[in-house]
């Protein structure tokens, strides 16, 4: 389960998706059902936003560190 929660399309998919419910709630359910759903939406798809960046700056940092394997080898 952690494999498929934590692979790019799922995180890409859990940010759009709450988000867009996060930034749509406050206008389809009326009162602070609508804010509470917002704030959990916005609360999930930061989580996911966070995620697909944490990966992004984890793939970079290995891809340095690969090259400088490479260049000291060489």
């Amino acid at each position: 389960m952690k494999a498929l929660l934590s692979s790019k399309p799922v995180l890409w998919f859990l940010f759009l998706f709450n988000l867009v419910v996060a930034v749509a709630a406050p206008f389809v359910v009326d009162g602070s059902q609508g804010v509470m759903t917002a704030v959990g939406m916005g609360v999930v798809s930061l989580g996911a936003g966070l995620s697909l960046l944490k990966g992004r700056s984890l793939a970079q940092a290995q891809g340095q560190a690969q090259g400088q394997r490479q260049a000291q080898r060489a």
